[in-house]
């Protein structure tokens, strides 16, 4: 049907699917009524709800939810500062490693 120059098919980011559920939520109208004035389709939009609620699910079971790590603050005239060794994986082979001695 794409083909066809019938339809306006856009590809949205997970992001913006992310961007259009909190946007759902605030918006306090049903999901058919919110897709209409976004001009999405329900069947699209209730496949992404799925699958972002299915997603922050696992995180929560298998404990991948991200924290806030207090770090303290960055005083240099700071005595006695614990050493601190942080090491973050962000997904895809990439890995943050951060040290204060």
């Amino acid at each position: 049907m794409a083909g066809s120059g019938q339809g306006n098919w856009v590809r949205r980011s997970e992001a913006e699917w992310r961007s259009l559920a909190l946007r759902f939520k605030a918006s306090g109208l049903g999901v058919r009524a919110f897709c209409r004035c976004e001009a999405v389709s329900a069947a699209s939009f209730y496949r992404w709800r799925r699958l972002l609620s299915d997603e922050r699910d696992s995180d929560v079971d298998h404990g991948r939810v991200p924290a806030f790590v207090d770090l303290g603050a960055l005083n240099s005239a700071a005595t006695a500062r614990p050493r601190i060794d942080l090491t973050l994986d962000l997904g895809d082979g990439l890995i943050l490693h951060l040290v204060r001695t």
